[in-house]
């Protein structure tokens, strides 16, 4: 890494045909937050790191004033792909996706961004600059991909639910998979399922009776993450924790 460069918020971390890899937010000009782009590394052991060249970067009207946080998400065929916050010409947060030009190499080093971008714009009640950092995807009983995207409306903060048939087209649930009055922006949430059986691993689509979840969010106000452990209603798409949240670590 150049020290003239900052490095924060990894990203869509995934294992694609025996190499580990990470993205993180990465500004390759200076030691400040801007100028954003997805940086890239890969590992064959998650110890030792090797960079590559940058996965996501400014280029389209969709993303021009910056590539902000996302994740990853494997789909059926073994085909990765990355759905993150673009800051597009009119300073709004849009999310976009993106493929790997070339499923051969499995270092991924080239990714392409269709002009379809972006596949979720802050339509109706959405606040155009507190919509951003969509999460891992997970594939419902019902057929559909659906993801979380934290925004606030007011004071009242919340992951704001879509759902999806083909990863292309995406539709809003009528009500966020989870909020809290008086929690201000969310950013970088996470959602996944703790499994009964620890060497299964983690699978986010996975459905079973008693399963739990954990649902994690990033509070802008407070600059901590906090977690609860709780219950996902898949039929009415509702996280309900258990019990009070906790704090896992200060940004």
């Amino acid at each position: 890494m150049l020290r003239c460069s900052r490095a924060s918020d990894p990203n869509g971390p995934m294992y694609y045909n025996g190499i580990y890899h990470l993205f993180y937010q990465f500004n390759p000009l200076q030691p400040v937050w801007g100028n954003i782009v997805w940086a890239h590394s890969y590992s064959t052991d998650m110890i030792n790191w090797k960079p590559l060249q940058h996965a996501i970067y400014p280029t389209k009207p969709f993303d021009i004033n910056g590539c902000w946080s996302g994740s990853a998400t494997i789909l059926p065929g073994n085909k990765p792909v990355i759905i993150y916050t673009g800051i597009d010409g009119q300073n709004r947060q849009v999310q976009n996706v993106a493929f790997p030009k070339n499923l051969s190499d499995p270092y991924l080093r080239e990714w392409v961004k269709p002009d379809y971008n972006p596949v979720i714009k802050p339509e109706g009640e959405i606040n155009s600059s507190a919509f951003r950092d969509p999460t891992t995807a997970w594939y419902g009983p019902d057929s559909h991909w659906k993801t979380i995207i934290g925004s606030r409306k007011g004071r009242l903060g919340m992951a704001v639910l879509y759902k999806s048939r083909d990863f292309v087209k995406w539709v809003k649930a009528e009500n966020p998979l989870h909020s809290s009055q008086n929690s201000g922006m969310w950013e970088c949430p996470d959602f996944f399922p703790v499994l009964p059986k620890p060497m299964l691993g983690v699978d986010n689509s996975v459905t079973r009776n008693g399963l739990k979840h954990v649902f994690k969010v990033s509070l802008d106000e407070t600059r901590y993450d906090y977690y609860t452990i709780g219950t996902y209603d898949f039929i009415h798409n509702k996280y309900v924790p258990n019990g009070l949240s906790r704090i896992t670590t200060q940004g």
